[in-house]
């Protein structure tokens, strides 16, 4: 199951199913299928917070993905997690990379959920692997109407 939440902010992304859908088709390309998949979207103080009692990292981000894979032994070959996303963040970076807001928001979504199959991008090398894997993972998406693209 995969569910959109909030905290801090008042924003739900449109076209909850076609999303759904659509981490679902990334997911089963890498042999998985979707567990618990929980997104909770937030402002940049909310996730710096998650930030900093979590990791210990006095920074903002756009993103941070906890594997809760661990915690739902009965769900073995499932994908779960919490992909906590700020939306500060993400427009910013639209803004700053020329990308329309949704676009980059499907970037982010889909990065956290890239994370838990097992793509890392601490180094250079991975870095570009995940980019290929996003920009691999965006072109899926089929439920978007003229005027989101």
């Amino acid at each position: 199951m995969i569910s959109f939440y909030n905290q801090e902010i008042s924003y739900q992304p449109s076209n909850k199913s076609g999303l759904r859908k659509w981490i679902a088709d990334v997911l089963s390309s890498y042999g998985f299928l979707p567990g618990h998949i929980n997104y909770i979207f937030c402002s940049d103080p909310a996730l710096l917070e998650v930030n900093m009692q979590f990791l210990g990292h006095d920074y903002y981000t756009d993103i941070i993905t906890f594997d809760t894979s661990d915690d739902y032994p009965r769900m073995r070959g499932k994908i779960c997690g919490d992909i906590f996303i700020s939306l500060d963040t993400v427009k910013a970076n639209a803004v700053e990379y020329g990308a329309g807001f949704t676009d980059e928001l499907h970037r982010v979504m889909i990065h956290g959920v890239l994370h838990l199959v097992g793509i890392d991008d601490q180094s250079e090398e991975d870095f570009l692997k995940m980019k290929e894997a996003e920009n691999r993972a965006l072109s899926l998406r089929t439920f978007l109407t003229v005027a989101e693209k």
